[in-house]
């Protein structure tokens, strides 16, 4: 197992798919990152030398990745609602944000119904 941004990665999976299980990190981050270590991406992890690795881990750090990605998501998110923005909004009332119909779909993003307890009489 190879660690990296503090992720456990598999050895065995080729490297532009490995480094996408690091938050922050896609296809073409992960395209790109290759390129740059001179690491071919079709091949798995497992092959490549300890130098590549430490230069796949260098430039990694560069990026925003995992804990300081997710902390910049949550500021701009936080952004729009402070500055009162209809984003902001749908953020708040935990709805879609990108215009998806909300009378039949969105049921992961919209919130649970609650049922009310209808009280009989006697």
């Amino acid at each position: 197992m190879i660690r990296i941004a503090g992720q456990v990665i598999s050895p065995d999976k080729h490297a532009r798919i490995a480094l996408q299980r690091i938050k922050g990190i896609g296809q073409v981050t992960a395209e790109r990152i290759c390129r740059q270590a001179k690491v071919p991406a079709d091949k798995p992890l497992s092959t490549l030398t300890d130098p590549q690795v430490e230069m796949l881990r260098r430039l990694i750090q560069e990026e925003k990745v995992e804990g300081d990605y997710q902390r910049e998501v949550a500021m701009n998110i936080k952004r729009l609602k402070d500055i009162g923005s209809y984003r902001g909004t749908r953020h708040r009332k935990h709805l879609p944000c990108r215009g998806q119909r909300t009378r039949t779909n969105a049921r992961t993003r919209r919130p649970t119904k609650r049922s009310k307890v209808v009280k009989r009489k006697g």
